[in-house]
């Protein structure tokens, strides 16, 4: 994914899209484009903050060392900015929001790592292998 790091800022996008999608609609507001755009904006925001200031195109999909700072700032960032734009803001949405992102931003890195991990973990362990000397 470092040759590639549009493929994890994509997934970042789309993981946030869909957390304000499903915000609204958990709250029964209808969904059209303009909406969606409204209540997104602040968090891709402050996920963009996270990826310019982790340097996060240089390993995008390392957990704590890009996920932490583009959760941290798509959360905290993009509810400042939320609610200095005029947005509502409640103590159980912050929760919801820190939690439910943490997860998404931060599990996706964690599962990537998990699986490069195995893979390589595979292949070095079929090299090791012993040779049968029939």
């Amino acid at each position: 994914m470092r040759r590639r790091p549009w493929i994890p800022a994509l997934i970042d996008v789309v993981v946030i899209v869909a957390f304000a999608a499903i915000g609204m609609s958990s709250h029964e507001e209808s969904i059209s484009a303009p909406t969606l755009a409204t209540v997104a904006w602040p968090f891709l925001a402050g996920g963009a903050i996270g990826w310019l200031v982790s340097l996060a195109w240089r390993n995008p999909a390392a957990p704590l060392r890009t996920g932490l700072p583009v959760w941290i700032l798509a959360a905290g960032g993009g509810m400042i900015l939320r609610v200095a734009t005029g947005g509502g803001f409640a103590v159980p949405f912050l929760v919801v929001t820190l939690i439910v992102l943490a997860v998404l931003l931060i599990g996706w890195r964690a599962l990537a790592a998990l699986v490069a991990w195995r893979r390589s973990h595979r292949v070095s362990s079929r090299s090791e292998r012993p040779v049968d000397a029939r």
